[in-house]
C-alpha cells in the first residue's frame, strides 16, 4: 500500500478571496489549473467557484447557494410529510380492519 498524504486542516475562504481567485481565472491569462496551483487549491474547488460565480451572474443555468439550501430544506420537509402520510395510510388500514 502506498503512503497517504497527511491531511491538512480544512481552510476557509472569504467571499472576497473567492471572488479574487475567480477573477484571475476569468481574466484568461492563466488556466484554472495554474491558478489552483498558485494558491495551493484543488482544481475542482476553483472550477466549482467559477461555476457558482457564473450562476450568480446569470451566465449559466443553475441554483444559487441560497436556492440550493432552500431546496434541501424543502426536500427534507417533503420526505417527512410523505412518511407521515404513509403512517396515516397504514393506521387507517389497521383501524378499518379492526372495525369489521
Amino acid at each position: 500500500m502506498g503512503k497517504k498524504k497527511p491531511h491538512r486542516p480544512r481552510r476557509s475562504f472569504t467571499p472576497e478571496s473567492k471572488t479574487e481567485i475567480v477573477g484571475l481565472c476569468r481574466r484568461g491569462d492563466r488556466s484554472v489549473g495554474q491558478v489552483a496551483r498558485d494558491f495551493e487549491l484543488t482544481e475542482t474547488a476553483v472550477r466549482d467557484w467559477v461555476k457558482q460565480a457564473e450562476v450568480v451572474a446569470v451566465e449559466r443555468n443553475g441554483l444559487t447557494s441560497s436556492e440550493r439550501e432552500k431546496l434541501a430544506v424543502l426536500r427534507r420537509e417533503n420526505r417527512r410529510l410523505r412518511e407521515d402520510v404513509d403512517v396515516l395510510k397504514r393506521a387507517t388500514a389497521f383501524f378499518a380492519k379492526e372495525t369489521r
